[in-house]
């Protein structure tokens, strides 16, 4: 449901407690205190059956005796009358209840089922139960058994656990950390992660959201809400189980690489998402995100008094990935001009031990003015020399004089105040600098900001045209799938595979099955007429791993050595594995490319993401020397190179001393490739190629396993069984004839279409612009565009269309669904000179088409009053048409579908 009525749960007007109880060790009466000493101002009152007052505070014997109507409604009453009170919040009118107690159980039959349908049947939201409950700052609201209230702040905390929120709460006293919200969602029996990532991504008064992840319940609503949310601000995570599952026991080598935890990096990682490891990382990044923004760039410059802790920092900084900024000869005689002569004339800027405070703001001023760096660490080591307290009150001034001078253009301070006192702490927390115990918590809080910019430019970069002459032949793939599955077969045979890779134009060896010795020597000498040596491999539906029963043999050259070497393999097979199916051997051709990579490449069935692709170096050996990395698919060349480039193997695949690169994009394009047929063919369970040969001719898969099973339909909603993250859906594509013969294209949109987007704007008027977007548009920059292209469609859809005369885009309409996917909003644009040939009609006509497939109930839209011709083509469409009560110059258009 999302954000559902979830603004009158984390900012309510009127609040009821259930369960409360004058026991000092109850939650209840933990709650009812922390309520109080929030001074919540809106209405409140508590409910219980046995005591006429509680605390001081006169109670009520039931929901239904209240002064009001309460909006959020908090139990703490036992499982077994959580049900009931639920019903009875529900027909006095709450909107959500928040449910402490624990122990409502899972399954069906469970009070829990009982809690969510009586939830349900008044459309209430639910938050809990077994959670510590929300801290909302803002709202004075402290419905939780937290020993502390959190200051206000812009952080929103999102935690699986209570303890692991109340922790960053004692965390957040300490530093003067503030928070926009907290929320412990507990058993997620209706709010989830997700609704809470729409909610505080649309919050003003959030800068950054932090999760605390143990396990995600629905992913692909996750991986929806999480890259929306990334795309407007840093989402941090931290995700505990990291080594719970280990290696897992798996068909495939490709299954085997997969672990649980790997795959949740590779989620995070497509979602936008930053994680870190621990606590501790967590602690630093809201030390860092909540109190300012990122850099434009990773050039760090350092100020200190001590030049141990300079040189310390300057290593982790380049270890980690960030630039010791340069100092230019200007910046560098503007501090010769303020520094002794015995400063250290680099970066970092060492002032001497003896530093006082004049001497920290002369050097701190020319590094503020010096457009070489994006970003200045201030150390301080303690002397008895000069005191540290008069030397951050002297920087915390600077600081926030040269904030008001810039604004947004500032660029971040932090600080490490080796040994800081709570005076100096509080002091640089509150001028809203960032300040560390050690030089390499600060470096890595720098390296957070550095690396969220650098997740959002990735997020909006444009990938590259895909090669239009990949087309592949899914009926053939499908024909061969289904064949094995009538069989009631798991695997395919070699030959299967190889006629399934070329149906997707995957390059693979000559490969021939044979029953017995003399089918073999058949096959054979076909492949010794053109010159090959013969390679014998096991045919087994229950032999797997071919080399573990000796199942392959190389180097073959006569007819001789292939039927020993078949009766050979055949024997050894029955003698180790007597139970196993043996329906002969496969006769490959024997490749030798000395020069080129052994590769694995494949895909992966997760029990919580679906599909997941999985790339690194090939062979035997794979899982001993795990050089791999996974990527959750759609890919396009852009994410296929990434995900190559996060292995080690990756260099290989560049030229070194005589050894030519490989084939550019060839390998990129094997895994787009395989992402495709992953999502035509959600039967296709298993598949990994090893090795695939990769080299400056380009790409060829020697062996290969692919295992099928009937679709299980794993996600929740629209797409694909097996996708986390919804495809591109080719299946909107048409072809569509509007006014005197015109012929139109019209496809979903695509992220490479970002380009023919600008070009589309040059074509359309100043006044056309004002109607579409409701102000003067000047300027359309990179990451606008981007928005507009890069969509998330399980949320959004936009249709471009193009003149198949002039293949040029002539244009787009889009509809974005509401958070309850009950109603979308449409938008559309055409070019100017191209209006009135009923090209607006027909997209229009498309839209409504797609929404009514998504189970939308409604399409609304704003249109200027002006805008006579859109106002009039929604009439003939059937949309009701109304003055907004607001904005007078805008009517409001609504069609029910």
């Amino acid at each position: 449901m999302s954000t559902y009525r979830l603004k009158s749960l984390l900012s309510p007007r009127s609040v009821a407690l259930i369960g409360a109880s004058p026991r000092p060790s109850s939650v209840g009466r933990a709650i009812l205190g922390n309520i109080r000493k929030a001074a919540f101002k809106g209405e409140f009152g508590v409910v219980n059956t046995h005591y006429p007052e509680i605390e001081g505070v006169a109670t009520v014997g039931s929901i239904g005796k209240l002064p009001f109507v309460p909006e959020l409604v908090i139990m703490t009453a036992p499982a077994a009358a959580i049900p009931g009170l639920i019903e009875e919040a529900g027909a006095r009118g709450a909107v959500g209840v928040l449910i402490i107690t624990s122990g409502l159980g899972h399954c069906a039959g469970s009070l829990a089922e009982a809690a969510e349908l009586a939830a349900r049947k008044y459309g209430m939201r639910l938050i809990g139960p077994n959670c510590l409950g929300i801290i909302m700052p803002g709202s004075n609201l402290n419905a939780s058994f937290s020993a502390h209230m959190a200051c206000a702040g812009n952080l929103a905390l999102i935690s699986q656990s209570g303890a692991i929120a109340t922790g960053m709460v004692d965390w957040a006293a300490q530093r003067g950390v503030g928070f926009s919200g907290i929320v412990s969602i507990g058993d997620q029996l209706d709010v989830d992660l997700a609704d809470l990532l729409d909610y505080f991504a649309l919050d003003g008064k959030t800068r950054a959201i932090l999760l605390y992840v143990e396990a995600i319940k629905d992913a692909r609503k996750f991986m929806s809400a999480a890259r929306a949310a990334a795309r407007i601000k840093p989402v941090v995570v931290v995700k505990s189980g990291r080594m719970a599952q280990g290696a897992k026991a798996a068909a495939t080598h490709t299954g085997a690489l997969a672990g649980a935890d790997a795959v949740y990096d590779a989620a995070f990682r497509r979602a936008g998402i930053l994680r870190v490891s621990d606590l501790r990382e967590l602690f630093d990044c809201a030390e860092t995100l909540g109190r300012v923004g990122s850099p434009p760039g990773k050039r760090l410059m350092m100020l200190t008094n001590g030049g141990g802790i300079g040189v310390l920092a300057i290593d982790r900084l380049v270890e980690l990935g960030g630039n010791p900024a340069a100092i230019v000869p200007a910046t560098r005689a503007k501090l010769d001009a303020v520094l002794p002569r015995n400063w250290s004339g680099s970066n970092p800027v060492d002032i001497v031990g003896d530093a006082d405070a004049a001497r920290y703001a002369a050097a701190l001023e020319v590094l503020l003015a010096d457009p070489g760096n994006d970003a200045i660490l201030v150390m301080n080591v303690q002397t008895a020399i000069a005191s540290a307290d008069d030397i951050a009150a002297t920087v915390t001034g600077l600081v926030s004089k040269y904030r008001q001078q810039h604004h947004r253009a500032a660029k971040p301070v932090l600080a490490v105040w080796v040994g800081a006192n709570q005076k100096t702490i509080e002091l640089l927390s509150g001028a809203g600098i960032p300040n560390y115990p050690t030089e390499d918590d600060a470096v890595r809080g720098f390296m957070y900001l550095v690396q969220h910019r650098e997740l959002v430019a990735e997020l909006a970069q444009v990938p590259p045209e895909m090669p239009r002459e990949f087309e592949p032949d899914t009926a053939t793939a499908r024909a061969i799938v289904a064949a094995a599955l009538a069989d009631d077969r798991q695997w395919l045979d070699p030959v299967e595979i190889k006629r399934l890779l070329e149906a997707y134009e995957i390059p693979m060896v000559p490969t021939f099955a044979a029953a017995d010795a003399g089918q073999a020597v058949a096959c054979a000498s076909e492949l010794f007429a053109q010159g090959a040596t013969v390679v014998l491999k096991i045919m087994s539906r229950d032999i797997i791993h071919k080399s573990d029963v000796g199942g392959v043999i190389l180097n073959l050259t006569t007819p001789e050595a292939v039927r020993a070497g078949t009766a050979d393999i055949l024997a050894r097979a029955k003698k180790l594995r007597p139970e196993a199916r043996v329906s002969g051997v496969a006769v490959q051709a024997m490749v030798l490319r000395p020069k080129a990579r052994e590769l694995i490449l494949g895909f992966a069935d997760d029990p919580t993401f679906g599909t997941v692709i999985v790339f690194g170096r090939g062979g035997t050996a794979v899982e001993v020397i795990n050089d791999k990395a996974l990527a959750l698919p759609p890919l396009d060349l852009q994410l296929a190179r990434d995900l190559i480039e996060r292995t080690r193997v990756s260099r290989l695949l560049r030229a070194y001393r005589d050894v030519p690169a490989a084939k550019p994009d060839a390998v990129a394009m094997v895994l787009v490739k395989l992402a495709q047929m992953a999502a035509d063919i959600p039967e296709i369970r298993e598949l990994d190629i090893n090795p695939l040969l990769a080299g400056e001719s380009g790409v060829l898969a020697v062996d290969a396993r692919v295992s099928v099973g009937q679709v299980e339909q794993k996600l929740a909603g629209k797409g694909p069984a097996n996708f986390a993250v919804r495809p591109y859906p080719s299946q909107w594509q048409r072809h569509i004839e509007v006014k005197d013969g015109w012929r139109v294209f019209v496809r979903p949109i695509r992220p490479e279409d970002e380009p023919l987007i600008h070009e589309l704007l040059r074509h359309v008027t100043v006044h056309d612009l004002r109607l579409r977007f409701f102000a003067p548009m000047k300027e359309f920059t990179h990451e606008f565009i981007a928005r507009l292209t890069q969509l998330d469609y399980a949320r959004a859809m936009a249709f471009v269309a193009f003149d198949e005369a002039t293949n040029q885009m002539v244009g787009v309409v889009r509809i974005h669904s509401d958070s309850i996917y009950e109603s979308g909003e449409y938008a559309i644009l055409l070019r100017s000179d191209l209006k009135g040939r009923g090209l607006g009609w027909a997209l229009m006509q498309l839209i409504i088409e797609y929404a009514k497939s998504e189970g939308l109930k409604t399409i609304s839209g704003n249109v200027l009053m002006e805008n006579t011709v859109m106002l009039e083509m929604c009439r003939h469409l059937g949309f009701e048409v109304k003055a907004d009560s607001v904005e007078h110059d805008i009517c409001d258009v609504r069609l029910k579908l």
